[in-house]
Formats: C-alpha cells, sequence, structure tokens
C-alpha cells in the first residue's frame, strides 16, 4: 500500500475561490439554503457581559479592503471559558451564549461586524493566564490555506502586559497589529479590527 502511494500525484490545490460564500454563508450571496443560518450574532438578549460590536476590514498587500473575505471567530464567554467540552475550567458556562460567529465583509465596503461580548481571561497552558481575546480564521481568494490570528483589547494594557501569546511577538511594534481600538458609536461600544494581509503593517498570523 505505502508503494503504491509513493507513485500517487500531488492533488492540484486552489484557493477558496468566488463561491465560498454559497457554500459558508449563503444568506449573504442571496440564496436560502439551511434552516439556521451560521451568522455574525453571536449574543442573545440575556447573554452576560459587556455587549459590543466588532468591525474592520481585511487590507490587501496594496492597501485595498477584500470585499468577498469570510471570517469566523471563537472565543470565551465572560466569565472566561470557551463552550466546548475540552473547556474544562471550573467557571460558569453561558447558556445563552454560542461563543462562534460567521460573517462576511459587506461586498460595497469591504466592512465586517459580529455582534458579541468582551470575553474574560483564559487560563492558558503552564497555568498561565492569557488577557481577553477573539480568535480569527480569515479565508477569501488568493488565500491557500486559511489565516488564524487573534484580536486583543487596546484597553487591557496590564493583562495585555503578561499575555504569553502578545509576547512571544519579538518585535514590540508587531504587537500593535493584534490590538483593536474601542470606541463608541450610538451609545454602542464598538472594537475597530483591521487585518492587513501583506505590507509593512501586516497583521501577525498565527501558525496553529
Amino acid at each position: 500500500m505505502s508503494q503504491r502511494l509513493h507513485y500517487l500525484k500531488e492533488t492540484a490545490s486552489q484557493t477558496a475561490g468566488p463561491y465560498v460564500h454559497i457554500g459558508l454563508a449563503p444568506h449573504q450571496a442571496g440564496f436560502d439554503i439551511f434552516q439556521n443560518n451560521f451568522g455574525h450574532v453571536l449574543v442573545g438578549a440575556k447573554t452576560k457581559g459587556e455587549h459590543i460590536t466588532i468591525e474592520g476590514r481585511v487590507i490587501d498587500g496594496s492597501g485595498n479592503p477584500v470585499r468577498d473575505v469570510l471570517l469566523e471567530i471563537w472565543q470565551a464567554n465572560a466569565a472566561g471559558r470557551y463552550n466546548h467540552p475540552g473547556d474544562r475550567q471550573n467557571k460558569p458556562l453561558d447558556e445563552d451564549f454560542r461563543g462562534w460567529g460567521r460573517a462576511c465583509s459587506d461586498f460595497a465596503t469591504g466592512v465586517y461586524t459580529f455582534q458579541t461580548i468582551k470575553p474574560g481571561q483564559v487560563m492558558g497552558r503552564e497555568g498561565k493566564v492569557m488577557a481577553p481575546h477573539i480568535n480569527f480564521w480569515i479565508v477569501a481568494r488568493g488565500i491557500n490555506i486559511g489565516l488564524n490570528t487573534r484580536m486583543y483589547f487596546a484597553d487591557e494594557d496590564k493583562a495585555n502586559a503578561v499575555d504569553p501569546v502578545i509576547n512571544a511577538i519579538e518585535i514590540k511594534s508587531r504587537r500593535d497589529t493584534l490590538l483593536a481600538k474601542r470606541t463608541e458609536r450610538d451609545g454602542k461600544i464598538v472594537y475597530v479590527f483591521d487585518i492587513v494581509l501583506q505590507g509593512e503593517n501586516e497583521t501577525v498570523f498565527m501558525d496553529v
């Protein structure tokens, strides 16, 4: 069997292509396929924690917004626990918080949006506490393998200063690419997080 596999040719690869929305977010492409669409709203009326909006753009190497990108996020709840059986921290779950969402950038503006809550701190490896953060996965035409990164909160200076992932980034100026800035709009809290795919201010991506 192993000898046979030795002679097989590698399957040709391709990027996500223009049809990624039809398969993963059909409602945005104008197709009513799924009974329950995976959306950008992670919260309900009873979700505990500080309700926030995350918005931003994915920028290509020429400085232009990518208008057909798909993003997924997953995060802990306000108590700092993931809604996953692998998280065995002694912290409460929030039955009204899914902790995972999917969104596409707007075809006209390139802006993506998530409605969620600010997560709590999570216990990481070797008992090290991580600063509040949200995990991102990005896929689009021109991206062969989905990109992983994290969004941290610029107003969490104390927690960010001891976060093991942030401090693993040797060049301090590169750490800023993971920080979302807090603003307020119409009485709502908005964190702006742009993701740069290439260039001088390229976002730090994770090898996971």
